[in-house]
């Protein structure tokens, strides 16, 4: 029986993770899952791909505000419903508007990344359509995730990744929103839909990784032989899709889920 196994949201893009036992599940993907993110000062969106220090901002969040740590940085608080002006932002190709968080978030994280940047929230106001050639429906929205509401990862996977790269990779490492485990190793390739509970979700496309898989989520290093992505790319590299591991999903309905529920109906 596969079953999931662990539930994650990043509320700011390429900073650290917060695991769920319960996660609600909205048609742009997790609720509080990026939802916020640094842009520099031409408005694109910063990672851990330029910026590996992201992995060490800390955060928490509750229903009132958004709480950041970084190494003896002072602790950053922020209302959830902070208000502010809406800046142009551009994720890969995506151009739209966000709502800015404020001189001091803009000082903190310029201050971390040593270059001019801002803090942004996702406007409710301006949608970021997924492509239209997965999207379920004319502008289905999606966070400031790179490009699908939720990335799933197979626990089986990752154990035959690290017995092929001979250490154990954590799964922080590919920054997943649904573990599951009890499925043999990449099952999940073959996979269209499948159900939890009443929950519906379709799969988009497998997911094409990059360096951050190579950064430890703990201290923002790189690995030095730049695994796991080396050996992905011996057994997992598709010519015009890339380095792949785990798959990005879109949900039909909303709900919740559950650590512990069973998948049903996986095609």
């Amino acid at each position: 029986m596969v079953t999931v196994a662990e539930l994650w949201i990043y509320p700011v893009k390429s900073c650290r993770g917060i695991t769920l036992n319960e996660a609600q599940v909205t048609h742009k993907g997790f609720a509080g899952d990026r939802q916020w993110m640094i842009v520099d000062a031409a408005g694109k969106f910063i990672t851990q791909r330029s910026h590996p220090q992201l992995a060490k901002v800390r955060i928490q969040l509750d229903d009132d505000d958004l709480t950041l740590d970084f190494e003896r940085q002072p602790t950053l608080k922020i209302p959830v419903q902070q208000t502010g002006d809406l800046l142009p932002v551009t994720v890969w190709r995506n151009q739209t508007e966000a709502t800015d968080q404020g001189e001091h978030a803009a000082e903190w994280f310029s201050r971390i990344l040593q270059i001019p940047c801002r803090l942004v929230r996702q406007s409710p106001e301006h949608i970021r359509p997924i492509n239209p050639k997965y999207a379920l429906w004319e502008n289905q929205p999606v966070s400031f995730a790179d490009g699908y509401p939720i990335l799933l990862t197979n626990t089986a996977s990752l154990q035959q990744l690290s017995g092929k790269v001979g250490e154990l990779i954590p799964m922080n490492r590919f920054r997943p929103n649904l573990v599951v485990a009890g499925d043999r190793p990449f099952a999940e390739d073959n996979w269209q839909n499948f159900k939890i509970n009443e929950l519906e979700f379709v799969v988009a496309k497998p997911c094409e990784r990059c360096v951050v898989t190579t950064t430890d989520q703990n201290t923002g290093d790189r690995h030095p032989s730049q695994e796991p992505l080396r050996t992905l790319r011996k057994f997992r590299y598709q010519p015009k899709k890339g380095i792949l591991f785990g798959i990005n999903l879109m949900p039909k309905n909303e709900g919740f889920i559950k650590v512990g529920q069973a998948l049903n109906d996986e095609t």
